[in-house]
């Protein structure tokens, strides 16, 4: 764990010029989290005091937002956070047994790191991709229509140092530091990796044009290809 004074010297910079680009400072708080938390994998107490001191806030003004995302952590995660949803459609199309058989496998609770510091698992609510449904993300890419077994083969090749690649997105996985690196606004160069719309998601666009279909015109329910003059 860095002290209060190796964090401002690592961090100063960077600090500045994630401020730099609001134009009031306290603004800047959710990206400098980020940058805190990739420095050590986890938000700290001189992290959140580090971050009140930069932005003109208390540590009680800072701990509020860390408490309330879950995307902040306030002890050592793995290299690879597992994030499982288990809201409710991919609860129902195997979610939740996907989260129960990782707990089982790994012999971790949600929000739990396994002893070598490999994996972090953590049940998720909806992630935007239901169409993939179940959804579990590693480092917030994509792995989509999963199963326990799948589930199990992705966390052992995790730990083994295998080389995993998302269904969709990047083309490689990054750790944990690194994306939290990335959240706090200095890209990798990557975004622009793989494909993130695949069939199930394009499936009415693709519809829409073999009908002839455009958008409305207004709150009718009818299309422009319906409309009288």
């Amino acid at each position: 764990m860095l002290s209060l004074d190796e964090l401002r010297s690592k961090l100063a910079a960077d600090a500045a010029e994630i401020i730099g680009r609001y134009p009031r400072p306290r603004s800047a708080i959710i990206p400098l989290l980020h940058l805190v938390q990739a420095e050590e994998g986890y938000v700290t107490g001189a992290g959140i005091t580090f971050c009140a001191e930069q932005l003109g806030l208390t540590d009680a003004e800072v701990t509020a937002v860390v408490s309330f995302y879950t995307m902040y952590k306030r002890r050592p995660v793995g290299d690879y956070h597992v994030g499982v949803c288990t809201n409710a459609l991919c609860g129902v199309l195997g979610g939740d047994a996907i989260f129960a058989d990782l707990q089982e496998h790994l012999g971790v609770g949600n929000d739990e790191t396994t002893p070598d510091g490999k994996v972090s698992l953590e049940h998720l609510e909806c992630n935007a991709a239901c169409d993939y449904a179940p959804v579990v993300m590693v480092n917030w890419e994509f792995f989509d229509n999963m199963t326990p077994r799948s589930a199990r083969d992705l966390v052992d090749g995790l730990r083994a140092g295998a080389d995993v690649a998302p269904t969709r997105g990047a083309t490689r996985l990054c750790t944990w530091r690194q994306a939290s690196r990335v959240l706090a606004g200095f890209p990798d160069g990557r975004a622009a990796e793989g494909h993130t719309a695949g069939d199930p998601s394009l499936a009415g666009l693709r519809k829409a044009k073999e009908q002839g279909w455009t958008a409305g015109n207004g709150n009718s329910g009818e299309t422009r290809s319906e409309v009288r003059p």
